[in-house]
């Protein structure tokens, strides 16, 4: 299986070109792993739409939805390559690629909504997008995936003791992992395109994720416990290989920053609506939903911010995004 998946991926670098010109239009090839419902999936539809207006029809946007192209991880190591023009990944898995994003991992480091789009719009969120640029991986710009929370077959968790003994599927994140080990469960890394199947056939006892992804990706069907601890903000990040970026004219790059700029207030308002349907329509479907007292579970993730104090640059953001009005 590992060797025909091999194939396939190296099939795929030598079919793609990050972007293609037809007729004098540059089309730039962005893939993602999202279902087509999804928010983020509409505001990338919705970004290429407002780029070929802009660019007067001088530019298009190609989209390859839910894996077609890849994992996230693959999707990355594919814009490195320059074999890809743009993913959409989420923070916990660029971690691996651009390390300060871990930032991201530590659990219960926002106080609201307001205080994550403050840090994300301002200059900390910037300065984390060009952390990647060394790797060849720009930053574009942050799309909203709200707060993450556990769900599980058996047992709902309303406290940390309730994840002693239980696999709980993880990003391959060194942060998750280590959030999940601290609560007291096992984490399990699996790619989201094989956790539905993990989680019938009990690889996993429960995963954790944001109600639309919970609901998008059909897990309520297993899942029937969701407990919503809030335990971290993941953004979304909209990623640009430099292959590409660099090859643009200073009039592309302006067209596509600004079409990147409006689909993401776009999504942010497609989101806040998703939170709200998702979540009455995975309780339609049976799912039992929770509210624990976070402050059962802030209080066991300490030593992942006592890491930090030896790491002065790392320490430092911690304190300037707590700071952030």
């Amino acid at each position: 299986m590992k060797f025909i998946k091999s194939i396939l991926f190296f099939g795929i670098i030598i079919l793609l070109s990050s972007c293609v010109a037809k007729n004098d239009v540059k089309v730039i090839k962005l893939a993602h792993g999202l279902d087509v419902k999804h928010s983020v999936h509409q505001a990338m539809v919705f970004m290429g739409e407002d780029l070929e207006k802009r660019s007067g029809g001088k530019m298009k946007v190609d989209i390859y939805p839910s894996s077609q192209l890849g994992s996230e991880r693959e999707c990355l190591e594919l814009l490195q390559i320059g074999s890809l023009g743009m993913t959409k990944v989420s923070a916990g898995v660029l971690e691996n690629f651009a390390p300060k994003m871990k930032i991201f991992g530590l659990p219960f480091l926002f106080k609201n909504k307001q205080h994550v789009f403050n840090v994300l719009d301002g200059p900390i969120g910037k300065m984390l997008l060009d952390d990647g640029v060394q790797y060849w991986l720009k930053g574009m710009g942050y799309y909203d995936a709200g707060s993450r929370s556990f769900y599980t077959k058996e047992k709902p968790i309303n406290k940390p003791e309730d994840l002693a003994g239980l696999k709980i599927r993880v990003m391959e994140s060194i942060s998750a992992m280590e959030m999940v080990r601290s609560l007291g469960g096992s984490p399990t890394p699996i790619s989201w395109g094989e956790l539905y199947t993990s989680l019938q056939q009990g690889v996993v006892d429960g995963a954790e994720n944001n109600p639309p992804s919970f609901y998008f990706s059909g897990h309520y069907e297993v899942c029937k416990h969701y407990s919503l601890d809030e335990h971290s903000v993941l953004p979304d990040v909209l990623v640009m290989g430099t292959h590409l970026w660099d090859r643009l004219s200073k009039q592309e790059q302006q067209w596509l920053t600004e079409s990147v700029k409006v689909s993401i207030d776009y999504q942010r308002k497609l989101w806040a609506e998703s939170e709200t349907e998702c979540l009455k329509k995975v309780q339609e479907a049976g799912v039992k939903i929770y509210r624990p007292d976070k402050t059962l579970f802030s209080a066991k993730v300490g030593k992942m911010y006592d890491q930090y104090k030896d790491n002065k640059a790392m320490y430092q953001l911690i304190q300037d995004i707590k700071a952030t009005n």
